[in-house]
């Protein structure tokens, strides 16, 4: 099996995330800019890190239905077809979540680093269901 690559689509970052599914434990990557370049420097990450699969952070507000970020995220991930499979996943109360943890940690940190542990968990939560039962 390939590497899994995650992302949490924002409007001025990218977070990304890796999985080696033999070893189901997501891990950060740096968080990408928002600057025109995006979608080749994910490109290059997907490359270099050898990942069949791109598994996307699906944004729904509480009600469970599509908003504005939605839209974005999946435009996004048209633009990545071709390079490998793109598949969404769930991120509902990611952010918060990733904040929560980075507050726990009582370090200083910054909105690159929610993002990143954002896409860490949206890696985490579809390693769960599509891999936990396969161990």
């Amino acid at each position: 099996m390939t590497k899994l690559i995650s992302l949490d689509v924002g409007t001025k970052r990218i977070g990304v995330a890796i999985a080696d599914p033999t070893v189901p434990i997501a891990q950060p990557l740096p968080t990408v800019s928002v600057d025109g370049s995006e979608v080749e420097t994910i490109t290059k990450i997907i490359k270099d890190q050898g990942a069949s699969t791109v598994v996307v952070g699906y944004p729904r507000n509480q009600s469970g239905e599509a908003t504005a970020q939605t839209g974005i995220a999946e435009a996004f991930a048209a633009k990545l077809k071709g390079t490998a499979e793109v598949v969404f996943q769930d991120e509902s109360l990611t952010s918060v979540m990733a904040e929560d943890r980075l507050k726990a940690a009582g370090k200083p940190y910054q909105k690159a680093d929610i993002d990143a542990i954002a896409a860490t968990i949206i890696l985490q939560d579809y390693l769960e269901v599509h891999y936990a039962a396969n161990r």
